[in-house]
């Protein structure tokens, strides 16, 4: 591919053996708006032969289900997607698309919808880029709803069918090591899930360098092996320097802090009560925080893990702002192995993180290239 730079229909990258203006259009120009016959609650259950995608469940796993009757029935005497078809949002999320695979699935009218378009002006492989990059505009501003009348309007340019299938098949071959990628992260993230599972409940155990059995483990409360479990205090500044924790990462800057040195942060009130972060920096801690400072006995990967491992929300209380105190912390039973076992744990686990982070990378970074290059290679 090289790029380009005439000012006309014409993308800024296009792949050598392509020339030539692209066709401008509307989605109204190339095919109608489709829609499955309605649902009622009364006829779906929560299992059942066919799924049955709301909205809320558009993309995820079915929570409703129909009869294959009635889908059979509704299947052959309404309109229903053609595999390979792209399926659309139109409330919610609006935007969001699903590739019609051919499965046996029912969809809620009017909220998810697809254009039944015509693949002699626009292949449905390249539709779904399309999808990916088009600007839905309305009358009133901001879109409350993806209405039948917005998509039909919505502009489009698009060439040849032979360009078409080359830029979808690239795509497709980017958006292949995107879903690789992501498989991977959740294979890690699974294998690291259960191999805390196994170590905390000694079903795995590491052996000392002479291949020996470490000393049994005791079980302590997590008061009596930390210095102190206590909330923040620092607050925000317009023109502080050091950055401020919360119970949602960093929040702002502060001018000083009084906590130095490795320690555990949960966040303690909201909707992210319970979350962990292991900080072994100079930071501002928020008073929506809780700081865990361990004592030398308890090595703190050792117990950023056991804790993360801990379902914290379970210790949520109160209404309106649910929070969990300093106080239900201490209380929290800790099985404790020898600090050289806890340091073994804590590096074992460190090193699948670690791993984990470098998908996470990798996987960012093809995102990123993949929206540079949905930039560029259309018009």
């Amino acid at each position: 591919m090289e790029a380009t730079t005439k000012k006309q229909l014409v993308p800024k990258l296009r792949f050598n053996e392509f020339d030539g203006e692209w066709r401008k259009g509307k989605l109204g120009d190339i095919g109608k708006v489709k829609m499955c016959k309605r649902i009622f609650s009364n006829e779906t259950s929560e299992a059942g032969d066919i799924p049955f995608y709301k909205i809320g469940t558009f993309g995820k796993k079915p929570d409703a289900f129909i009869t294959k009757e009635h889908y059979l029935d509704y299947k052959k005497k309404f309109s229903f997607p053609r595999r390979g078809e792209i399926l659309i949002s139109a409330s919610g999320t609006i935007g969001r698309t699903v590739v019609y695979d051919g499965e046996s699935a029912y969809y809620q009218d009017s909220n998810i919808v697809w254009l039944d378009n015509d693949e002699l002006l626009v292949k449905n492989k390249l539709l779904y880029y399309l999808y990916q990059i088009v600007r839905y505009e309305s009358e009133g501003g901001t879109i409350q709803r993806l209405y039948n009348s917005i998509i039909l309007g919505t502009k489009i340019y698009f060439p040849t069918l032979p360009e078409q299938e080359k830029i979808a098949s690239f795509l497709g071959s980017v958006d292949q090591k995107i879903a690789l990628l992501q498989q991977k992260k959740k294979a890690l993230e699974l294998y690291k899930k259960g191999v805390m599972q196994q170590l905390f409940s000694q079903q795995l155990c590491f052996k000392d360098p002479n291949g020996n059995h470490y000393p049994d483990w005791e079980t302590k409360k997590l008061g009596e092996v930390c210095e102190s479990i206590k909330s923040g205090k620092s607050k925000l500044s317009d023109d502080g320097i050091i950055p401020l924790y919360g119970s949602t990462g960093i929040i702002g800057k502060c001018l000083e802090s009084s906590h130095q040195g490795e320690f555990i942060l949960i966040a303690r009130v909201g909707a992210n009560a319970g979350t962990i972060n292991l900080i072994d920096d100079c930071f501002g801690v928020s008073d929506n925080t809780l700081i865990v400072v361990c004592k030398p006995i308890l090595e703190i990967g050792y117990a950023y893990y056991f804790l993360s491992g801990y379902n914290l929300k379970r210790l949520m209380f109160g209404s309106g702002q649910p929070l969990i105190t300093g106080s239900q912390l201490k209380a929290l039973k800790l099985k404790l192995p020898s600090l050289e076992e806890q340091q073994k744990i804590a590096n074992f686990l460190s090193a699948i993180d670690v791993k984990i982070e470098a998908c996470a990378s990798q996987l960012q970074k093809t995102q990123t290239f993949k929206k540079g290059l949905l930039q560029q290679m259309f018009v």
